[in-house]
């Protein structure tokens, strides 16, 4: 069992404080998106080990990158079963988010999609690199967050009447033809002709909608007789068109259910759903790949049709998780995926030592107070990568997450 030594991706659109206030360290000044736990090539975790053959004689430890532990020794570390499933490489990368700013609308391809694409770009020669790319790999990436502070987000589409009424509410003529849309042709195709048209609408045209569309919100959101609920999706239009002036996204978003998850609760978000997260604390997990499709807020590159061909055009109930819990404490956070298993651990100061079975490859994310980890003692933000063939236990006081496989 090795702790780890993991990278910090400073994203635009992170967070100054969130991260370093879990860690414990001073703010830099600059945004703290992303702390990445796992063997990405893009950002591998590293571990301190004792040095191997005739170095060793030196008594000496040497750091090393866990995708290079991983593949010196795929069946110790991971387990021949995942082998075997998965390849010798970790299936899940495990991270802690800090959204201060809402991340560009996006949908992930599932894997037959994403297999299709990568060879595509692959056979037209496209840069794994360039800016227009959007296969960099050919895995899906079925994702779970699961909140630590409140943490607004949009996940799937609404159903298309709820989204007439509220680009109706807004009085702004040209959105009327958008609205009328959604209530005239049946599910799929509404949603479907009316992304379509905004993304496809010309830029100069659509942003002055944008900002007339914003104004009317900022107004409708103040008013005292606005409902709760549409004063919130109005909120949200001011601030999504505040970071994004003018961003065909905007509008995209409104289509969208907005979701504010309590610390503890979680989503699964599946291949084709449209989603945003727009702030705060949380932990993810995924497939390991990289491949994303972007519907709006954000300069880099959308691909409308592409995007079209993933999205899938349903209206869909976020469907938040919350955690069932097993005899040995485990808070289990339930999805259809194979690549990754997600649970949680609070112990109290007194509660016996709770032993994790061997077999699979885990990562251990420590994120309050002071728990153990076999002997390693871990303080929030600290994690630590349990090879398969080892066993160890957890013991408190303190809050845990646990990743690994599906049985």
């Amino acid at each position: 069992m090795d702790r780890l030594d993991n990278t910090v991706r400073p994203y635009a659109w992170g967070s100054v404080t969130a991260i370093p206030e879990l860690l414990g360290t001073e703010p830099t000044g600059e945004p703290q998106a992303e702390l990445w736990m796992g063997a990405h090539p893009g950002a591998p975790s590293r571990l301190t080990r004792a040095r191997t053959g005739e170095a060793a004689q030196d008594g000496t430890a040497q750091s090393y990158a866990l995708s290079d532990v991983i593949a010196a020794a795929p069946e110790t570390e991971l387990g021949p079963a995942a082998v075997r499933k998965f390849g010798p490489r970790l299936p899940f990368l495990l991270k802690v988010l800090a959204a201060g700013a809402p991340l560009s609308l996006q949908v992930h391809p599932n894997l037959a999609q994403a297999q299709e694409g990568y060879a595509d770009e692959e056979r037209r020669r496209v840069p794994v690199d360039a800016p227009h790319r959007n296969y960099k790999d050919a895995n899906h990436k079925p994702e779970l967050i699961c909140a630590l502070t409140r943490f607004n987000g949009l996940c799937g589409f609404r159903v298309p009447a709820e989204s007439a009424e509220i680009l109706e509410s807004l009085g702004v003529d040209s959105l009327k033809p958008y609205a009328d849309l959604l209530r005239a042709r049946p599910e799929e195709a509404a949603l479907r002709e009316v992304l379509t048209a905004v993304l496809a609408a010309d830029r100069t045209e659509i942003a002055a909608t944008v900002t007339e569309a914003a104004a009317a919100a900022g107004r409708l959101a103040a008013h005292p007789g606005t409902p709760p609920r549409e004063a919130a999706a109005h909120a949200m239009t001011v601030s999504l068109a505040h970071h994004y002036p003018g961003d065909p996204g905007v509008l995209a978003a409104m289509l969208l259910n907005h979701v504010e998850l309590q610390p503890g609760e979680a989503l699964f978000l599946g291949a084709g759903v449209p989603h945003a997260y727009l702030d705060g604390l949380g932990v993810e997990i995924m497939a390991n790949s990289d491949n994303v499709l972007r519907c709006g807020l954000t300069p880099k590159h959308v691909d409308v049709p592409e995007l079209l061909r993933v999205v899938r055009f349903e209206a869909t109930d976020p469907g938040i998780l919350r955690p069932e819990a097993a005899p040995d404490g485990e808070e289990l956070y339930v999805t259809p995926t194979d690549e990754f298993r997600l649970s949680r651990y609070v112990l109290p100061r007194d509660a016996a030592p709770v032993r994790l079975p061997a077999g699979a490859p885990q990562i251990l994310l420590c994120t309050a107070g002071t728990p153990r980890a076999g002997e390693l003692p871990l303080t929030p933000g600290q994690s630590v990568f349990v090879p398969a063939s080892e066993n160890t236990e957890l013991s408190g006081p303190g809050t845990v997450f646990r990743a690994t496989l599906m049985a």
